[in-house]
């Protein structure tokens, strides 16, 4: 089995949920944690302060990476078919996406 990470890139949120806001989230995510299983090996965190540095030595503004998960598939498309019900892709205006990378060994 592969090791893939989730990237997960959208606006960060402007305000703090509600407590029914945040408990329906919660129960969605651990809903699809349930779903995925034993293939989930990081439930990985979302981002906080963040800044780019480049390789001429100037700093700007990071992207809008927002959080990780890692999980182990047997190819990049079971890697995929794991975003099935994803709370983080329950919306339909296009600004959210989860960028999935397989992760090589040195």
């Amino acid at each position: 089995m592969a090791k893939f990470i989730y990237l997960y890139r959208g606006p960060a949120p402007k305000s703090e949920p509600t407590a029914e806001q945040g408990s329906a989230r919660l129960a969605a995510f651990t809903a699809w944690i349930d779903k995925v299983g034993s293939a989930l090996v990081d439930v990985g965190s979302p981002f906080g302060a963040s800044v780019s540095v480049r390789d001429d030595g100037t700093e700007t503004e990071a992207g809008d990476l927002i959080g990780y998960s890692v999980l182990e598939a047997a190819d990049l498309a079971e890697a995929k078919a794991f975003t099935a019900g994803l709370p983080f892709l329950a919306g339909s205006d296009g600004t959210c996406a989860v960028e999935i990378f397989e992760m090589v060994a040195l």
